[in-house]
Order: C-alpha cells, then sequence, then structure tokens
C-alpha cells in the first residue's frame, strides 16, 4: 500500500447524498462515566448528567459516550445502555454519539441494533480487538455494521487499543460506504490523515488531543477529544480562529493548552481526567479495578496547568 498522497480532492463529490445526514465537525467530547465511592464502583448518574449538561451548555459540539474516556470496557452491556439513556435525559439526541466495540460480531450486532432503537447522532467503532483481524476481516466487520446501523457509523482507528492498525486504503474503501460519514483518527500515520482529508469523503476528526491543532489546519473537521472537559472554550476558540485564518491567535491558545493534554495522558487515562474533575467538585476520582487514580504528583503537574488556563479570559 502506498502511502504518498493523490490529488483526489473532487471525489466528494461522487458521493451519495444521503451519506451526509449528518455533519460531524466540531468539537466532541470523549465523556467520562463517573463512578461512587463503593465497593463495586456503581456509576454516579446524578454526577454524569450534571456534567453533560454542563458540557453542552457550554457550548460544545456533542458528547461521546461509552468510548475508552468512559471506561466502556469496564461497563456490562446494560450499565452502557444506562449510561447513554440517562444522557439522552438530559442533552439532544443529536448531540450524543455512543461508542461500540467487541470481538464478537453476534453480541456486537445485538448492542448495535439496541443502540439503533434510540435516535442518536451516530455510533463510534473499533475494529475488533485482540483477534486483530486482517484487512478484508475489518472491511467486512464494519460494511456488516454499516449496512444494519439504523444512524451514521464513525470508525474509529486506535491500533494500540484494539492491536490492529486499519490501513489508509481500508479506511478509503469504507468511506464510500453511504451509512460511514466520519472518523476518530489516532492512528499515529500523517500522510493517512492528509490524504482521507484530501479525498474528502469522510470527515476527519482528531483522536488525539495533542494533534487537534494540526489537523484542523490541514483541513480535519474537528476533535474528540478528553481534555474538552477542560476549558472547552478554549478548543472553541481555537477552530473559529482556524476556520477564519487567524492561526496566530489559534497557535498562542493550543499551546496554553498543551501542558493540560500532556498531564492528561502521562498515566492510563482517564484516570489524570477524573483526578481534575474531582478537584473542581464536578464528581469523584473513582475508577474500576484495574484501573488506578492518579499518583499527586500527576494531579499536582495537571492542577498547576488547570491553573494557568484560568488565567486566560
Amino acid at each position: 500500500m502506498s502511502s504518498s498522497i493523490s490529488n483526489s480532492s473532487n471525489r466528494h463529490l461522487e458521493r451519495p447524498p444521503q451519506a451526509r445526514r449528518t455533519d460531524f465537525s466540531g468539537i466532541w467530547v470523549a465523556l467520562v462515566t463517573p463512578f461512587c465511592a463503593s465497593t463495586v464502583a456503581e456509576v454516579d448518574f446524578l454526577a454524569l448528567q450534571a456534567l453533560a449538561s454542563k458540557l453542552i451548555s457550554e457550548g460544545v459540539t456533542g458528547l461521546v459516550v461509552c468510548g475508552s474516556t468512559g471506561e466502556a470496557a469496564a461497563l456490562s452491556a446494560e450499565e452502557q445502555l444506562q449510561v447513554l439513556d440517562a444522557v439522552l435525559a438530559v442533552v439532544p439526541a443529536n448531540q450524543v454519539i455512543m461508542g461500540l466495540s467487541g470481538n464478537h460480531m453476534q453480541q456486537v450486532m445485538h448492542r448495535l441494533a439496541q443502540t439503533g432503537q434510540r435516535q442518536l447522532a451516530g455510533v463510534l467503532v473499533t475494529p475488533p480487538y485482540y483477534i486483530r483481524p486482517s484487512q478484508a476481516g475489518i472491511l467486512h466487520y464494519f460494511n456488516e455494521i454499516a449496512d444494519a446501523s439504523a444512524v451514521p457509523v464513525l470508525l474509529y482507528n486506535i491500533p494500540y487499543r484494539t492491536g490492529v492498525n486499519m490501513e489508509l486504503a481500508t479506511i478509503q474503501q469504507l468511506a464510500k460506504h453511504p451509512n460511514i460519514v466520519a472518523i476518530k483518527d489516532c492512528g499515529g500515520n500523517l500522510q493517512a490523515t492528509m490524504q482521507l482529508i484530501i479525498d474528502g469523503d469522510i470527515q476527519v476528526l482528531a483522536g488525539e488531543d495533542h494533534q487537534l491543532f494540526s489537523t484542523l489546519c490541514l483541513g480535519g473537521a474537528g476533535g474528540i477529544l478528553a481534555s474538552a472537559h477542560i476549558r472547552p472554550d478554549l478548543l472553541l476558540r481555537l477552530q473559529a480562529h482556524i476556520s477564519t485564518g487567524q492561526l496566530e491567535q489559534a497557535r498562542t491558545i493550543f499551546y496554553h493548552l498543551l501542558p493540560v493534554m500532556q498531564a492528561l495522558f502521562e498515566e492510563p487515562n482517564p484516570a489524570p481526567l477524573k483526578a481534575a474533575l474531582a478537584a473542581s467538585g464536578t464528581m469523584q476520582a473513582c475508577l474500576r479495578a484495574p484501573m488506578q487514580t492518579a499518583t499527586a504528583e500527576t494531579t499536582e503537574k495537571l492542577l498547576h496547568a488547570m491553573a494557568q488556563l484560568e488565567l486566560i479570559k
């Protein structure tokens, strides 16, 4: 497979009109799932709804529920639907994306059908984890999901979690499906990112927080970010500055945000983020084992970086 960039910027004109049912551009929050401080770490639904409402009121495009930041792997299928329904009770459905992952095809399709009974913006789907399917297997998996889904599908390429990378040619082929409309890009391949943006067949959203600025400058549509919990107004201003060509202003904001982004991922996500939110009184810093709370050192570094952001008006 070649990683060179070809000039195919007009290819999107051939895309079926129904493919763009939803515009996913903007700043989406990869939402945490708050837990209570108990033996089983039950979901704190009151804190979840308060946080979801707060973020929407602050102007973010929407929320991604039960993704990796939401500790979906630590939630049962029933709990995931309960978390989704709790968010939908306080947030408009067109501002909610549901995470979907698994390596048992029938179970994934069953959960897709249950999710599709809700009116959502879309579902964010990873390749099957652990089993490391071939590219042909990935194509089959996503085509089956996209054919069956009642809502638009967003690809989630995150090889360091799933154990398999979605190659550029695979993504390009999937991007032709009328129900596959966007990708959360954590693949770490700049050539592939640029080619997908040039193709114009699929909206490219930064999935690595520190790559938001470069992705937007290259023409990406936005981001799905854990750091959007903290000063989302700055992320929104950053995107607005880039869209109007004010790169110096956008760059200044980004470099103010960067220490927070870096501190958030010094330990496994979302431990530092939950520590930061706990410090602000939003929720408790509880995670489900084997995840552990952030160390005092990381928490101190993160809170210091956040304090610097408070100086920005």
